[in-house]
Order: C-alpha cells, then sequence, then structure tokens
C-alpha cells in the first residue's frame, strides 16, 4: 500500500497544505495500520475491512495508548480513506461506521496560592522592563483574561479610579472586568514612571510596549513568564495560559460560584468553565487523602 500512502502525503502536502508534523503525523499513523495489517496478509487497500481497523485500534488502547491517541490514528485512518475513495480506489470508507473515542478533558494545570506569589514576585519592579513586567503578571491574575487580551489592551482600556478595564473578545464583543487594587497599584506606576520611556510614536496606543516602543506580542510574553518562573524556582511548567487557569481555580477554591467565574473569563458555555470545577474537585480529593490534618 505504500504507493497509496506516497500518493496520499503528496495530496495532503500539494493541496491541503498541511505542516511538515502534521503531515508526518498522519503518514506515520497509517503506516502503523499498515505495518499491523501486513502481518494479518491484508496488503491492498480493497481488503481493509471494518473489523481489521477496529481490531487495531483495539490493540492500540491494549497498549495503553491514550485516548487521544487512538482518536488521532482513528482520524488519520478515516482521512487516508477518504481519499482513496475520491480516488475510486476503493468502493467506501471501512472507518465510517467505527466508534470515535472521546478525547481526554484533562484539568487545567494552575499554580498554588504560594507559587503564584512566588511569580508575582519575581521581576524587580525597580527596574524599566522589571516594572513592565510586574504590572503585566498582576493584571493576568487579577482578570484571567488571555494573553491575547492583555496584548490587545490600549491605554484607554484601563480605568485605575475605578478599577476596571474593558476587554475585547473573539467576535468583537467587549466585557468589563474588575481588577484588583494590587494590579491598579501596579499598572499605575507603569504607566506614570515606565511606558514614556519605553514609547517611540507618540501614536503608540498599546498598553505594553516592548523596547522598540511599539506592542508587545504573545511571543514575547512567552520569554517573559518563562524567564520569571525560572527566577521564582517553580517546579511546574508555567504557559501563558497558567495565570487564566490559576485566577479560575482559586476564585472557586475561595468559595465563588461557577456562573460568576463564567462570566469572568468569557466563556460563552458553562460546560467549558466546568473543566475547573474538576480540577478543584481533584486537588481536594489529594488534599483530604494525603494531608495529615486533613
Amino acid at each position: 500500500m505504500n504507493s497509496y500512502i506516497d500518493n496520499y502525503v503528496t495530496y495532503l502536502d500539494e493541496v491541503k497544505q498541511l505542516t511538515p508534523s502534521t503531515i508526518d503525523s498522519y503518514e506515520a499513523d497509517i503506516q502503523s495500520f499498515v505495518q499491523y495489517a501486513a502481518e494479518r496478509q491484508v496488503d491492498k487497500p480493497q481488503d481493509v475491512s471494518r473489523t481489521l481497523i477496529g481490531l487495531y485500534l483495539a490493540s492500540l488502547r491494549q497498549q495503553g495508548k491514550a485516548a487521544s491517541t487512538v482518536l488521532r490514528a482513528t482520524a488519520s485512518l478515516h482521512s487516508f480513506f477518504q481519499h482513496l475513495v475520491r480516488q475510486t480506489v476503493i468502493p467506501q470508507d471501512p472507518t465510517q461506521l467505527l466508534d470515535r473515542p472521546k478525547a481526554e478533558r484533562k484539568p487545567p494545570q494552575a499554580l498554588t496560592v504560594e507559587q503564584v506569589d512566588k511569580l508575582l514576585s519575581a521581576p524587580d519592579a525597580a527596574t524599566g522592563h522589571g516594572a513592565r513586567d510586574k504590572a503585566m503578571l498582576e493584571l493576568l491574575y487579577a482578570s484571567g483574561i488571555k494573553v491575547s487580551e492583555l496584548m490587545s489592551l490600549n491605554v484607554g482600556d484601563i480605568d485605575l479610579g475605578m478599577r476596571f478595564m474593558r476587554c475585547s473578545v473573539d467576535g468583537g464583543k467587549e466585557r468589563i472586568l474588575p481588577i484588583s487594587q494590587t494590579a491598579a497599584q501596579c499598572v499605575g506606576y507603569y504607566l506614570d514612571e515606565i511606558r514614556d520611556k519605553l514609547q517611540k510614536d507618540p501614536a503608540e496606543k498599546a498598553l505594553f510596549l516592548n523596547s522598540l516602543g511599539t506592542r508587545l506580542t504573545r511571543q514575547g510574553f512567552w520569554k517573559i513568564i518563562k524567564k520569571y518562573g525560572q527566577l521564582a524556582e517553580i517546579d511546574a511548567q508555567i504557559t501563558p495560559h497558567t495565570l487564566r487557569h490559576s485566577f479560575a481555580i482559586h476564585l472557586l477554591e475561595n468559595g465563588a460560584d461557577l456562573r460568576s467565574v463564567q462570566e469572568l473569563l468569557g466563556h460563552s458555555a458553562l460546560s467549558t468553565t466546568g473543566v475547573y470545577q474538576s480540577a478543584k474537585r481533584s486537588m481536594k480529593e489529594v488534599y483530604d487523602h494525603y494531608h495529615p490534618r486533613s
């Protein structure tokens, strides 16, 4: 079946224009199945049955593969055999009636309150970039906004007196979010003492500026939060989304209701916010099980 796979890979590259890594993943999944089929004397697409594919996917589960891995393999095979149907190599797709395994929805990873304190204390606010970075981290944890939303903030979106900010969300909608007194103080200091020193163009409206005087990017923030995670010696993976997850879980741990957290995060569906509820519950179960005074 290698000639068919080569043809399919060419299709993914030239027609679908997928990335090389994505194409490699598709090809690896298909090659794994082809090897499984060959071991059972099946070497033609026309001889592949739904039963054979089902047995292959079952073998993956028996090997302890994650549901997400089995789901990806199913999707890869489905795409491959759909291509063969379009090429009239086979009359119908043998994966068409297969049950699709549900991907595992893992609780988001969050920092403890102590780890957040260490992270937010890591920037040296006595320096220009340190004051800017502390303002960003404090604002992110105080509001739970996405990093893309943080980067899109303009100076006019912040009202430090009333302690709220206007945040743009997907679809052009806006929501008004409260911010903590600490975050307001840090942003206020940055605006009063630092931003003008970074600004090169008087017309620049971005709240947070880089060394060139232009809007800081998501990539720039990634490097910043990674640096402070290392400085704070936090033994956990920190991504730009970590403080958003921590914000939500810490609110729930302190008694906030799920609906309020949903509104703060800007989720359209309560079920999306529910993943934080499950994360909170699992953390409590660990505490109750392992803490000597629980």
